[in-house]
This record gives C-alpha cells, structure tokens and sequence, in this order.
C-alpha cells in the first residue's frame, strides 16, 4: 500500500459505512484508492464526482465566494463527500446510509490534511 492509500483505508476504517475512498486529480485521474470492489468502476466513479467539483468551483469563482473546502452530495443510499486537497487535486469519501455525516466530515478533513502533508 501507499501512503495515500493508507491515508484513505484509514478515513473508510473510521467513517461507519463507509465504502470506499480515492484521491484524484480534477480532470479524472485516479491518484490512489481504497476499495474492496471493481477499481475501473470506482475510477469512473470517482472522475464523475471531479467533475461535479469542478463545476461547483467554478460556479463559486463566478461569484468570487473562493474555492469550497468540502462538499457533500446526498443520494438516496449514498452519500459522497470531496474535498479540496490542493490546487488540482481532491480527495472523495463514499459512505452508504444510514451514514454518520459528522464522522465522515471530520474523517476527511483529517485525510485533506494529511494527503496536503505527504505531498509536500
């Protein structure tokens, strides 16, 4: 393992149910992981919800509010939080319902800052 991806196993390891987390670049690309399931598919899952982010950081420099720091997508079972790692990259948290969103917040806060630090 990497230390990204042991940034990541420990995030979902301490985040009640959650399923899965990756680091990623803003255009899509897959960095590192932790996930028990089908990696392509998770790789697509994850360049989507980049894709969201960066349309989120867009619409906030429209109005000059700043980048978002975190963002929280709520679905029927799901819920996806990312965060901004640094300029061009973010870090993605999936967590199946019932989900402690308190948990999962501060979960991948703490990753955020860590994922910062190993990249120097």
């Amino acid at each position: 393992m990497t230390p990204f991806s042991n940034i990541l196993r420990g995030a979902v390891e301490r985040t009640p149910g959650a399923i899965g987390g990756a680091f990623a670049a803003y255009d899509g690309e897959l960095v590192d992981q932790f996930y028990q399931g089908d990696s392509d598919e998770w790789a697509i899952f994850t360049a989507h919800y980049g894709i969201v982010l960066s349309h989120v950081q867009s619409a906030l420099n429209t109005w000059h509010y700043g980048e978002a720091e975190l963002v929280m997508i709520e679905h029927a079972n799901t819920d996806i939080l990312l965060g901004a790692v640094l300029e061009g990259y973010y870090a993605m948290l999936a967590i199946d319902h019932p989900a402690s969103l308190a948990t999962a917040m501060r979960e991948m806060s703490d990753a955020v800052i860590e994922l910062r630090r190993e990249m120097g």
